[in-house]
């Protein structure tokens, strides 16, 4: 899309209150053009009629009118205004809900090439430059526009020679705008990106403050921050240095107007062409017609500005989501969970495997787990079941229909996952339960709160279940996280069950307890484990070793050790270790 079509496209859904905008301005052009009508019939009055009591009462009325006159237009200009912000930032709301919407359709890999501030700028400034667009540029380039055509209408009225003449110079301004879009967008668009970059080093920041304290890092990240607010100064400057060089292009037109008029109009008064109260009534509507050319030169840099922003907000909305419902998916209420790999490979990277030919069958309500040295795939593995990528060959069948058959929504509710690194949102404990289902009852919440160990530690807590646990719950243990995504997943009740080194990085006993709580949740579901700690993958129905990209043993705890390969070599290194775990599992 083009990126005047999105903003247009979005303003469509506002036509009546740009409606009401477009009548309010063309009142209040007319009600402008009026203004100068009575001065000139004020000089022509008093020129002719000299002092009398009839003079008296006509000023008077004239006065009368001028003041029902400015009352209507501040009026006018009140309904212009705000109707006008109506539609401004109703298509800034609609605007943001349709990216937010569309970027939540977009695969992981989306997310993995891009920063999180970078993206933020587009949906908030970016988009933000909208309102400025319709509320102010746009208005104004219209009643401007529109002044102009009633103005040298009048002009052309009172004396077409002079008319004519006083035209030279609007050509240069018109071609003095084309010129300067074509440098000023894209400096404009170079600033909003260096802004980008510093919503990215900001957010960073933020997210790693503990780490940046850890390891007194302040002044090299400081040092950072600067240099990127620094190098936006330079680009705003370098896009206002070029619309500064328009502006006084703009003034000199209207002054080289201005003097025409003088030189011109003052020698069809003196030859008695044009009277003086004619004149004087020319200057006024002179000084109407080049007004709203001063006023566009203003409104040209919003435009450019929010064009400028626009084509950073169209790359997001042309950005096609990689993964993708077809025509025909079907919708699953609730799976029995049984999954099949056959034959599947998967590389992030055109020409690097990260998977080779996987072929796997996991029974309903089974127990896998996933070994394998660091990097062997594990985690990818898992991650293609709930489609956060799609497989390069092979398929994945979940009760044997192809994943990709399968709407992604229905296919993502089969599915529970609880993670190592666990993210908690910015609210409190209660909020962060009802994620795995919203519209669960508080009996449901503390059930599941009881079943996960977390009913014990939140009711320590001042406020219990409403708790505010800070941003990533940074209030809280990494157990205690632990335990409350466990919590989830229970309130999920989704029938597959992925655990991704559920119980790593904790302690003996807090590990007892996530235990405890996994145990709860993996009954009746099919669960795949990747886990470090043997208690987790001990009594595992199979336990799958993956090594080079690719499958290279399958059995049971003890079946493996018998057959002295992989799985063996790893358990025999952690037993030397006096660890119960397997470590780089």
């Amino acid at each position: 899309m083009k990126p005047i079509k999105i903003v247009l496209s979005y303003a469509r859904r506002y036509t009546r209150i740009l409606s009401i905008t477009v009548i309010a301005m063309m009142l209040l052009v007319g009600v402008q053009l009026l203004v100068p009508l009575i001065i000139k019939n004020l000089l022509g009055i008093l020129s002719d009629n000299g002092a009398s009591a009839d003079t008296l009462r006509i000023i008077t009325q004239l006065a009368l009118l001028a003041l029902v006159i400015f009352i209507v237009r501040a009026g006018l200009s009140f309904v212009k205004s705000y109707y006008s912000h109506i539609a401004g930032w109703g298509v800034v709301a609609d605007t943001r809900k349709y990216i937010y919407e569309r970027m939540q359709r977009f695969s992981l890999r989306f997310y993995e090439n891009k920063q999180t501030g970078q993206l933020m700028t587009r949906v908030i400034d970016d988009v933000g430059q909208f309102e400025d667009l319709i509320a102010h540029a746009i208005p104004d380039v219209l009643v401007s526009f529109i002044t102009m055509i009633g103005v040298l209408l009048v002009l052309f009225l009172l004396n077409w020679r002079l008319a004519l003449l006083s035209l030279i110079p609007i050509p240069l301004v018109v071609l003095a705008m084309r010129g300067f879009a074509r440098y000023v967008r894209p400096a404009f668009r170079e600033r909003q990106k260096e802004l980008g970059n510093i919503n990215a080093i900001l957010n960073d920041n933020l997210s790693g403050i503990r780490d940046i304290k850890a390891f007194t890092r302040e002044k090299e990240e400081s040092q950072h921050f600067d240099e990127s607010v620094e190098r936006h100064r330079m680009l705003s400057l370098k896009a206002i240095k070029l619309m500064s060089a328009f502006d006084p292009l703009v003034e000199f037109a209207s002054a080289l107007g201005t003097l025409i008029v003088i030189y011109f109009g003052g020698r069809l008064a003196f030859n008695q062409v044009l009277t003086v109260p004619e004149l004087v009534a020319f200057f006024l509507y002179l000084d109407m017609l080049y007004q709203p050319v001063r006023t566009m030169s203003v409104s040209w840099e919003h435009v450019q500005r929010a064009l400028a922003s626009a084509d950073r907000v169209a790359e997001l909305i042309n950005e096609e989501p990689e993964i993708q419902d077809p025509p025909n998916a079907i919708k699953l209420n609730r799976a029995d969970g049984i999954l099949k790999f056959q034959d599947v490979s998967f590389e992030y990277q055109a020409g690097q495997p990260v998977l080779n030919h996987i072929n796997l069958d996991i029974p309903a309500h089974s127990v896998v787990a996933l070994v394998g040295p660091s990097g062997a795939g594990k985690s990818t593995l898992v991650s293609l079941i709930p489609r956060f990528y799609d497989v390069k060959s092979g398929t994945i069948t979940l009760d044997g229909q192809d994943i990709r058959n399968i709407t992604l929504e229905s296919l993502r509710q089969q599915i529970s996952i609880v993670l190592q690194d666990v993210f908690l949102f910015h609210g409190n404990v209660r909020e962060n339960i009802l994620f795995g289902n919203p519209h669960a009852s508080d009996e449901q919440i503390e059930a599941a709160a009881r079943i996960a160990n977390v009913h014990d530690f939140v009711s320590t807590m001042p406020d219990g279940y409403n708790t505010l646990i800070g941003e990533r719950g940074i209030k809280l243990s990494g157990g205690q996280k632990q335990r409350i995504s466990i919590a989830r997943a229970i309130l999920k009740d989704a029938p597959l069950l992925i655990l991704d080194e559920a119980t790593s990085s904790v302690d003996t006993e807090t590990e007892f307890l996530i235990q405890q709580a996994l145990e709860h949740l993996m009954r009746g579901r099919t669960t795949i484990i990747i886990a470090h700690r043997l208690s987790t993958i001990r009594k595992a129905a199979k336990i799958v070793v993956l090594d080079g990209h690719c499958i290279v043993e399958i059995g049971t705890h003890e079946e493996l050790l018998a057959h002295k390969g992989i799985y063996y070599k790893l358990n025999d290194v952690q037993n030397k270790l006096g660890l119960n775990a397997v470590t780089q599992l």
